[in-house]
Parts: structure tokens; sequence; C-alpha cells
């Protein structure tokens, strides 16, 4: 008898173990940016197996990124926090790593999708969702959503941390090349596409600019020839 229990007692400790961490709902604090945020416990959290433009420095799309983020979590569903048993539970840091889920979306994932997030595979770790990131990412950046269309020359390369060009380098870049300056506007600004915003504008060093053509980027919003003002 006693041992039919202890097989028993094993049999239950093998499945627990096999079976994947469960989630556990969680309130958020502060978001830093894309991929990072704080608890209201005060412990950090690294979002897994993605990556987003940083913003210190500025990269291009870091705001857009960070805003996504908010947004996703402004939906409906209780939050929560899961662990990979195929990845570290903490990073160098001392940050959690986890998938971060509204109800039943993984928004790890919908970052990817929109073109928030690109995949980040660190030491070519692959994750529970890998696949369905890459898969993801591939069709994200095909149909040019977020900084993908955003952000010229951004390279889809999973083992490796996401590098967007900074916006300043991109009007700075054109600035050297008349061939690069959108011929719509007085100030050099790069050739449409990719498109930018006013908080590009503001972040190269412009206070506004001027249309002298067809406002393809969209920047004078009260159609009055300036932008941005």
């Amino acid at each position: 008898m006693l041992r039919k229990l202890l097989i028993a007692l094993a049999n239950v400790a093998l499945l627990v173990s096999l079976c994947p961490p469960s989630s556990a709902s969680v309130e958020i604090d502060y978001v830093y940016d894309g991929d990072t945020l704080t608890l209201t416990t005060g412990q950090r959290v690294r979002l897994l197996q993605i990556d987003t433009p940083e913003l210190s420095p500025k990269e291009c799309y870091g705001l857009e990124a960070k805003a996504a983020l908010i947004e996703l979590l402004d939906g409906p569903g209780d939050i929560s926090l899961k662990s990979d048993p195929n990845l570290d539970d903490k990073d160098r840091y001392g940050r959690l790593l986890r998938y971060l889920f509204k109800g039943k979306t993984n928004i790890n994932l919908k970052l990817v999708e929109i073109g928030a997030a690109a995949p980040y595979f660190y030491k070519s770790e692959k994750g529970t969702y890998a696949d369905e990131i890459l898969k993801a990412a591939k069709k994200a950046k095909a149909s040019n959503k977020g900084f993908w269309k955003r952000c010229p020359n951004t390279i889809l390369t999973p083992t490796r941390a996401l590098t967007t060009t900074a916006i300043e380098k991109t009007i700075k870049t054109s600035a050297e090349s008349s061939s690069l300056c959108d011929p719509n506007y007085k100030e050099c600004l790069p050739v449409f596409p990719p498109d930018i915003n006013c908080v590009d504008i503001r972040e190269s060093g412009l206070s506004s600019i001027h249309v002298i053509g067809k406002d393809v980027h969209k920047l004078d919003r009260d159609g009055d020839g300036v932008g941005c003002d």
C-alpha cells in the first residue's frame, strides 16, 4: 500500500514538473519603454524574447514602442506574467524575464505583430513562443508596420539586440546630401518614405518646418504652410 502511494505521489510530481508555469496576476506601476516595466511590488520586468527601440539614446520609434505597450495594457482583461521553463528566470540585472499577458493576449507577441518590437533570442535561445514571434516579425516587416516603415535600414536579426536608426542621424544624413532631401519642404527632410512626424522633427533640433510643395509627411495639420509649429 505504501509503495503504491509513493508511486502515485511520484507521478503527480512528474506531471507538475511537466506543466508550464502558471501565470500570476500583477499590477504595473511604471512602464519604462517598450519592453521594460516595474510592478507595484517594486520588481522590474524585462519582456522575454523581444526587443524594442531604445529611449536613451533616442532611437527611431522608441517613444512609439513605449506608447504601444501602454495602449495594449489599457485593454480589457487582467494583467499577468508567465515565465518560460526553457529560459532564464532573471537576467543579470535581477529583472524578471517574463511574457506579459492582458487577458489571453500575449503582449510580447502582439508588440511584434504591430511592428513595435522585434524578436531577440538572447544567446540564440528560443522559448515557447519563438516560432510565433519570428513569424509575426517577418509578416510585420513585409507589411511595413511600425518601425519597419518608419525606421530605414532596420534589419531583422533575431540573435542580436534591435537597433533602429536614430532619427537625428536620418535627418542629418539627408542634409549632407541634397539628393536625399525631400523637395516638398524648405528644410532638408528625408525623402518620403519613410514617414516622419513632429516628434522626430523636434528631436532633430528643428522647431518647425515649411511646406513648399505637397505635405507628404503630413506635418502641416492646419494647412498654413508651417508644420510642427
